[in-house]
């Protein structure tokens, strides 16, 4: 579409040059030639020594790695690259070794060698015809050159360090290499320099800096987000204010302008929104053979529910559990907010005199009945199928409906059958997926409060600070629905051909981070009296890549 706007205007132009001036055509049809646009300026803001201090999204992760290309196309470097043009410096990054992306430690007897070898961060993600893979799936072996032991000269302007929280920014030793991998970031390592207790604020402040972009928060919701809510726990919001005070105080001390961006609702990046929570189709002919048996052994867990519903007075239709022959299934998790039945579950059961005669279709003997009644119990105890309120995670698609190996050795050990401890160890089918998997509608709810209040507090530091503030959070949901076009692309929330988010469904792609800066320079205009967006200074997406090639290196 692109292509054929400029088509257009070319046999616009050529209809009409007898009698008109180029100039003339196009401000007749609307279009501002660069005689129109006024000449690029700063407006109050003073760009002289600009310093970023962040995360992933400053450093640019991309396809989950840190590689110079992206690095490249980071927001802060493209910012810079318009910046210089209005008074902006050098712009001072520490760049990788190569494009594969990783990291290595190594090898050197003083320094302890972690996670049973040299290498800490594996290679980049790349697309490998039909979805993420890793760079080495598709092209062999590769030895990853960017090496903590052999680290780039500071000071750096690009201060974004990767996983870092809002209370990473201020903490001492968070880039010393001796206190990997519990109390250091490996990023942290390469920005310290000669000065490896230095806060990353502290290698910041150091630089004196005129203009400073602050995007921070992100982490301390994403890493609970990921992990389906089973790894740590959101920031608490007393700890986020107090280390955005800190920061607050740090910046004023240096009286530098700045411009500090929220964050949006993780929950709706592809992460998240890929995989169904309904992706068991029964015209896939293994799931629709099994759907009878499963939904007979189901039917006996349902009718349990039925009785303690009876005896209780308590509602369990939320857990009953059915396989459809005509729709695609929703898969089968474990909620650990529901109130654990195990117990009750394994007794009704045991107390059920048709038991054994049920558990004799599986070709058990009767005095099995207690084994099988407290499996049945211990699996599903939480059990329910998902919603479309819960969101299933990315790398949950490499699992679901396969066999846990490790249950199926437990199931073994119970006296189980190879074969029928198999049967019941299929993730997500009769093995519900674990917490790590899913995040359930109250996880959710959770993470998206969390986020208002994060992003109450940055608009309020903002403000007290004079800074531009950027609502990120508005743009990707306006990018998310698909309502945003930026010179004729409209990137979306899709995985891979979405445009806007890379390969791990995390970080935005480089086009993507070319959107962001974009943005960026709007706030500061708006606060600055810049004029990067009327002058026509804004970058073209278009130049900036979805995608790397594998070969790239």
């Amino acid at each position: 579409m692109k292509n054929l706007k400029y088509i257009f205007f070319s046999f616009l132009l050529l209809g009409l040059w007898s009698c008109n001036e180029v100039e003339d055509v196009l401000e007749d049809n609307g279009v501002s030639t660069p005689e129109d646009l006024p000449a690029l300026s700063a407006g109050s803001a003073d760009f002289s020594n600009y310093v970023a201090i962040g995360n992933s999204l400053t450093i640019g992760v991309t396809d989950n790695g840190v590689f110079r290309a992206t690095q490249t196309n980071s927001y802060p470097n493209i910012l810079a690259g318009q910046f210089s043009a209005v008074g902006g410096g050098e712009f001072v990054q520490a760049m990788t070794a190569d494009n594969f992306g990783g990291l290595s430690l190594g090898p050197d007897n003083g320094i302890p060698v972690i996670e049973g070898g040299t290498r800490i961060v594996d290679p980049r993600l790349v697309f490998n015809g039909s979805g993420p893979a890793g760079l080495e799936s598709v092209i062999g072996p590769v030895t990853v050159g960017t090496n903590l032991l052999d680290n780039p000269t500071g000071p750096f302007n690009n201060l974004g360090v990767p996983g870092a929280r809002s209370f990473h920014l201020r903490a001492n030793g968070y880039g010393n290499i001796a206190n990997l991998p519990s109390a250091a970031n490996p990023y942290a390592v390469r920005l310290t320099g000669s000065t490896p207790d230095a806060s990353i604020m502290e290698l910041a402040l150091a630089q004196s800096p005129t203009f400073v972009s602050l995007w921070i928060g992100a982490n301390d919701v994403l890493s609970y987000a990921t992990s389906g809510g089973s790894n740590g726990a959101l920031t608490p919001q007393a700890t986020f204010d107090a280390s955005m005070d800190a920061i607050a105080g740090d910046l004023e001390t240096i009286d530098a302008q700045g411009v500090m961006a929220n964050i949006p609702y993780v929950t709706d990046i592809p992460f998240f929104t890929t995989v169904p929570y309904n992706p068991l189709d029964p015209s896939n002919p293994d799931l629709a053979n099994q759907i009878p048996l499963l939904n007979t052994i189901y039917g006996a867990i349902g009718d349990v529910y039925d009785y303690l519903g009876a005896t209780t007075g308590q509602d369990f239709s939320e857990r009953k559990i059915s396989f459809s022959l005509e729709e695609t299934n929703a898969v089968v998790i474990k909620d650990e907010s529901l109130v654990d039945l195990s117990a009750q579950i394994t007794a009704v059961l045991e107390a059920n005199p048709d038991f054994p005669a049920f558990i004799a279709q599986f070709g058990l003997d009767a005095t099995a009945a207690p084994l099988v009644a407290g499996l049945l119990g211990n699996t599903y105890g939480q059990a329910r199928q998902a919603t479309e309120e819960d969101l299933v995670v990315l790398l949950a698609a490499g699992v679901i409906a396969t066999v846990d190996t490790d249950n199926v050795a437990t199931l073994m050990g119970q006296g189980l059958s190879q074969g029928l401890a198999g049967q019941f160890s299929a993730m997500g089918v009769t093995l519900p997926l674990s917490d790590n998997w899913v995040l359930t509608k109250i996880e959710v709810d959770e993470i998206k409060d969390a986020t208002d209040l994060i992003n109450g507090k940055i608009s309020t530091m903002a403000t007290e600070l004079g800074y531009a503030h950027f609502d990120a959070n508005n743009m990707f949901q306006q990018i998310f629905s698909g309502d945003v076009t930026y010179n004729g692309f409209s990137p979306n929330a899709s995985l891979v051909f979405g445009g806007m988010i890379s390969l791990d469904g995390v970080h935005p792609t480089s086009r993507g981070y070319a959107v962001i800066a974009n943005e960026f320079m709007k706030a500061i205009d708006e606060t600055y009296g810049s004029n990067f967006e009327a002058s026509g200074n804004l970058v073209d997406i278009g130049d900036y890549p979805t995608n790397y090639n594998p070969l790239l290196q």
